[in-house]
């Protein structure tokens, strides 16, 4: 169904939604999976015609990682010096160019405290999306505490929020691999340091969908908490886009620039198998959480435990 604003702007309505943008912040949170496709999906979103993302994905703001302004400040010091060979690398790596806007938001994200959380400081930093939807895509949130999560849902209760779930014993492997390809982990993975891993917080807290779910969706206003899988994913993923674009009340008839629905802009990069007595461990240590997942999740969640024999 197609409307027209009080500025006689076209919108379009996708359910209790309407694409053009009428709220300060973001539009939506995307909390997770970590290595569940929200890379994919920031991708996506970036080269929509409905969304203006920011320039970097992961804030990480309400995690109050000092890294990200480090990065931020790096990225508006490359567009200082040349904006020019910048957006060539970057077209050449099928992102969005650097415009006027973004440099505006670096700049403000970086003067942020990183050691408190100024909500007011954040709100504004979305004020550049005009009329279009924007969202805080940065799957560390999943690992935030509930007092954290209750202060973002309290300031942001009309947004929409987005958890892509994955099997809890692929998605950790996957963490694992990336981890090694970054060089913060060894190649040597024993049993002993995959144990000693499963029992670290970086890890272990982001491991546990079924409680991620209960712990955002318990306090997200009813139509606001979109569940998607993985799974779905990577089985057709022209389809995925299409719901969760509409989920976001984007027009997902509207095709992404230059890049496909199964654009994945981490293919060839290492994924080494699981070894089996890796795989047994982690398996039994996410026992639990598989079945809590066919339960709770349910959709393609209530095959992962059949893989384990759980």
């Amino acid at each position: 169904m197609r409307d027209r604003n009080m500025n006689g702007e076209e919108t379009r309505q996708t359910g209790d939604s309407i694409r053009l943008s009428r709220m300060r912040g973001p539009d939506f949170f995307c909390i997770g999976a970590q290595k569940a496709g929200t890379q994919w999906l920031y991708d996506q979103l970036s080269l929509h015609p409905d969304f203006w993302m920011p320039p970097m994905k992961e804030l990480k703001y309400f995690n109050l990682s000092r890294p990200r302004r480090r990065i931020a400040e790096k990225m508006l010091g490359d567009a200082t010096d040349d904006l020019d060979r910048l957006n060539k690398r970057r077209h050449r790596d099928y992102r969005r160019p650097i415009v006027a806007e973004d440099l505006t938001f670096l700049s403000d994200f970086a003067a942020l405290p990183m050691d408190s959380i100024d909500m007011d400081g954040y709100t504004a930093l979305f004020d550049r999306k005009g009329g279009r939807l924007t969202g805080d895509v940065t799957p560390a949130y999943s690992a935030l505490r509930p007092a954290m999560v209750d202060r973002i849902v309290g300031q942001f209760g009309e947004a929409k929020y987005v958890f892509i779930a994955r099997d809890p014993v692929k998605r950790f492997w996957s963490q694992v691999r990336m981890h090694v390809y970054k060089r913060r982990l060894s190649e040597g993975l024993d049993e002993k340091a995959v144990v000693k891993l499963l029992s670290q917080r970086r890890y272990d807290a982001r491991s546990f969908s079924s409680q991620i779910v209960e712990t955002w969706k318990s306090r997200v206003r009813p139509g606001h908490f979109g569940l998607f899988f993985f799974d779905d994913l990577v089985s057709d993923a022209a389809r995925f886009r299409h719901d969760i674009i509409t989920f976001l009340g984007g027009d997902p008839d509207k095709p992404t620039e230059r890049i496909a629905p199964d654009f994945n802009r981490k293919s060839g990069k290492s994924s080494a198998p699981m070894p089996d007595r890796v795989r047994e461990l982690v398996a039994e240590r996410f026992a639990g959480e598989l079945k809590a997942c066919a339960k709770k999740l349910g959709g393609p969640a209530r095959e992962w435990r059949k893989l384990y024999g759980v």
